[in-house]
């Protein structure tokens, strides 16, 4: 199975639109979202294009292949407007012997970690920042970066998951970094 993963839309819908159509570009099997989707939160910046009332239509569109968890920024009441479930902390994803923790970073992170056993993965956004690092005994932790706010000069990005290989990717489709595990 191959998973698109992206985080951090803020309710940009200039941006939903570029990660859907990558995400039909790329043919993933599933679209998995780490929060943050409609509201901008009170630290950021208007997002480019914002109108949650667009990213949910858009994001609803294609519900039966996402599955997202919920982030720092959404709310109970986005739940009402989204048609697929928003409000768990963490999802368990599993491909090959890798377990994989998503979440979106604000409660499980580096700093305050799940239960995880050897060769796990910790899957998070939160930081709008791409990262790739080793941590543990053969455990990773794995952030997307920002589809709509990236942070410290990193791209609008996304990423892919298939079988052993993670590709991290700007919008556009060009690989900036690849991980095989």
């Amino acid at each position: 199975m191959k998973f698109f993963i992206a985080s951090d839309i803020h309710g940009s819908a200039y941006y939903c639109r570029r990660m859907l159509d990558a995400w039909k570009r790329e043919g993933a099997d599933r679209l998995v979202l780490l929060g943050d989707i409609l509201y901008h939160g009170p630290r950021n910046d208007l997002p480019k294009d914002y109108a949650p009332k667009e990213v949910f239509a858009m994001l609803n569109a294609v519900k039966e292949a996402i599955l997202c968890v919920r982030g720092n920024c959404d709310a109970d009441v986005d739940q009402m407007v989204l048609e697929f479930p928003i409000m768990a902390t963490y999802a368990i994803l599993t491909q090959g012997s890798r377990l994989v923790y998503a979440t979106h970073g604000d409660r499980y992170n580096l700093a305050s970690l799940p239960p995880m056993q050897p060769g796990d993965i910790l899957l998070h956004g939160h930081t709008h920042v791409p990262v790739w690092q080793p941590f543990g005994q053969d455990n990773y932790y794995l952030n997307p970066g920002s589809t709509s706010l990236p942070k410290e000069n990193s791209p609008h990005s996304y990423l892919l998951w298939d079988g052993d290989t993670f590709t991290w990717k700007d919008m556009d489709g060009q690989v900036f970094h690849q991980l095989v595990l």
